[in-house]
């Protein structure tokens, strides 16, 4: 089968980058892959980071061609035009973000007239209010023949923006974990060394944003009975920092929230998540994540909030705590729990039980269902 994948990949930076580059990595053990990426993903006044490109020295890469830039309709087209001249079997469109839906409608319309069109929806609406996203997200979605999805909610949510659907067209199939950081079996104690970090450590990872929840995780280190707790946030903020800064100082935590505001390179990873006891999603809404799936990686437990597919992975009581969402005095409770039962343990040895559970052969063989249809 012939595949071409359309989506942002190096040097572009993030989670769907990454999700882009080993999608065809993996998907290029079995057939034919070809990959059409962005030259230029958000324009610099929408973009809250500080740099779209991947700081990475060991960055994962994968053969593209850089042919999108999301403003300009010439490029749509020429892509769309590309795309149709590749003779692919099925096409497959990252979606997350109605931004693009522009862009990405024009480039599955050129490319459907000879190929069949499927999108991996990581987000089928946004987790923050935009303007007009439901018709955005319509006017893209329809140019689908297929549809890969990772939790029931975004099933769910897929069905009430297309209805009718046939049942064949939507696959939900695991988030798969992200292999491309390197590991070398770094130690706790040196981890917290090289971090110049100490005592019991929970971690927060990834962009900062308004629905990660990072305030509630504030809220409830206020309100842990174990003092010796110290909270590691390792991401760049892409909400005003200035407010998280003066709710810690209200709270009188800052000797137990420790911030890294930057991205963190491939090749640094590990040391943060060697160093964590465990990784908590504080989330308000999700669908599903990407993080958890780095943690289970790494072996750490994840402490999380009930929300979206979050509980399709993480199994409260065996792989990780699941609390109610926006409720500090839960999370807090949870925290408190795992480090007073000592679950760390008991739980990473359940998670390696499960890593074939989130392999990538599970999304190949849910792509190779949509074609064989």
């Amino acid at each position: 089968m012939r595949y071409c994948v359309v989506g942002p990949a190096y040097p572009l930076r993030g989670g769907i980058a990454h999700h882009t580059t080993l999608l065809c990595r993996h998907l290029a053990e079995k057939h034919e892959v070809q990959a059409v990426a962005f030259k230029r993903l958000y324009p610099g006044v929408l973009f809250p980071g500080r740099s779209q490109n991947d700081p990475s020295t060991q960055p994962c890469t994968f053969p593209s061609s850089p042919l999108i830039d999301s403003l300009d309709p010439r490029t749509w087209a020429a892509a769309g035009e590309f795309i149709r001249r590749s003779s692919a079997d099925w096409v497959l469109i990252q979606w997350w973000q109605p931004f693009f839906a522009p862009c990405l409608a024009s480039i599955a319309s050129r490319a459907g007239k000879r190929s069949r069109v499927a999108f991996i929806c990581h987000n089928v609406v946004p987790h923050e209010r935009m303007p007009l996203a439901r018709m955005l997200s319509l006017w893209a979605l329809r140019h689908g023949d297929g549809f890969i999805v990772h939790s029931e909610q975004d099933r769910r949510n897929l069905e009430g923006l297309l209805p009718g659907l046939p049942q064949y067209a939507v696959c939900r199939t695991v988030h798969p974990q992200y292999e491309l950081f390197p590991m070398s079996g770094l130690a706790k104690d040196e981890a917290r060394t090289r971090l110049g970090i100490e005592g019991k450590v929970v971690l927060f990872f990834g962009f900062v944003r308004r629905y990660k929840g990072l305030m509630d995780l504030i809220a409830a280190l206020a309100l842990l009975k174990n003092r010796d707790v110290t909270c590691l946030v390792a991401g760049e903020f892409y909400d005003k920092k200035a407010g998280y800064e003066a709710r810690i100082r209200q709270l009188g935590l800052e000797h137990r929230i420790r911030t890294v505001d930057r991205y963190i390179p491939n090749e640094e990873v590990e040391a943060y998540f060697a160093a964590a006891d465990a990784v908590v999603l504080p989330y308000r809404t999700a669908t599903q994540s990407g993080i958890a799936q780095i943690a289970f990686r790494f072996g750490r437990p994840v402490i999380a909030t009930s929300v979206g597919g979050l509980p399709e992975s993480i199994d409260d009581g065996r792989t990780g705590l699941l609390v109610p969402p926006r409720n500090p005095e839960a999370l807090a409770a949870a925290i408190d729990r795992y480090f007073d039962e000592s679950l760390e343990s008991q739980f990473s040895i359940e998670i390696e039980r499960d890593a074939g559970r989130f392999s990538w052969d599970r999304v190949i063989e849910a792509i190779e269902s949509l074609a064989a249809v």
